[in-house]
C-alpha cells in the first residue's frame, strides 16, 4: 500500500455532530464510511483522527485528505488537480 492519502472527494464531508460525541477521522482515504474511519488503514502507517464536538453542529471534515488543519476542510481540495 502506498503511504499517500487516497483522495475520496475533493471537497468536505458536512456531517451534523452531536455534542459530547468522538468521532474518528479517516486520514488515508481508504474507509468505505468517509470521513470516518472503518480499519482500512491497517497496515499503513495511517492513524485516525479523533475529534470531539464541542457543541452539535454541522462540521466540514476534510474529504482530499490534503488539509494543513487534518480532521477540517481548510480549503486544500481547491489546489488538486
Amino acid at each position: 500500500m502506498s503511504d499517500q492519502a487516497e483522495i475520496p472527494q475533493k471537497g468536505p464531508y458536512a456531517v451534523p455532530v452531536e455534542a459530547g460525541k468522538t468521532y474518528y477521522w479517516c486520514s488515508c482515504g481508504r474507509s468505505a464510511s468517509q470521513p470516518f474511519c472503518d480499519g482500512a488503514h491497517k497496515g499503513t502507517a495511517f492513524k485516525p483522527a479523533k475529534f470531539v464536538a464541542e457543541k452539535s453542529e454541522n462540521v466540514y471534515f476534510c474529504g482530499c485528505k490534503q488539509s494543513g488543519h487534518p480532521v477540517m476542510c481548510d480549503g486544500s481540495h481547491r489546489e488538486i488537480r
